[in-house]
């Protein structure tokens, strides 16, 4: 488990760096933090870490996006809050993209549960009354 503490958003560009080395390997990332609390500013900045080029912005209404990424892979980024079952998780391929070998940052993950690999990372972020975000990688 490493933690993270910055003082607003504009900061995350300097950790996301640190946060790619603390995930390590794993290329499933699930985010679990309030609405508001900075998850696509967040996936942003890493994908920005990974070398990406690709414009980063919420997938709400798409509920997946696919960003370039200098290796070749895609970078796959899922906002599942919209969805109403795990079925309809299914349904989009969830399991093909966590199978692929790409990143896939996965915000409001609870769906998505049954379809993610045993070490998918986890990215808490928590917000204070003065904006400072806490992240926590487990």
């Amino acid at each position: 488990m490493k933690t993270f503490k910055v003082k607003n958003i504009s900061e995350l560009a300097a950790v996301a760096p640190q946060i790619i080395e603390a995930i390590g390997t794993r290329r499933i990332v699930r985010f679990d933090a309030p609405m508001g609390a900075g998850k696509t500013t967040l996936i942003k900045e890493l994908c920005a870490a990974l070398g990406s080029t690709s414009v980063v912005n919420s997938p709400t209404f798409a509920v997946v996006n696919d960003y370039d990424s200098p290796d070749g892979r895609s970078i796959f980024h899922f906002d599942l809050y919209r969805l109403k079952n795990a079925e309809e998780v299914f349904d989009i391929g969830c399991v093909e993209y966590f199978e692929s070998g790409s990143y896939c940052f996965v915000e409001w993950p609870d769906l998505a549960e049954p379809f993610l690999p045993d070490d998918a990372a986890t990215v808490r972020i928590s917000v204070a009354a003065d904006g400072e975000r806490e992240i926590i990688i487990i």
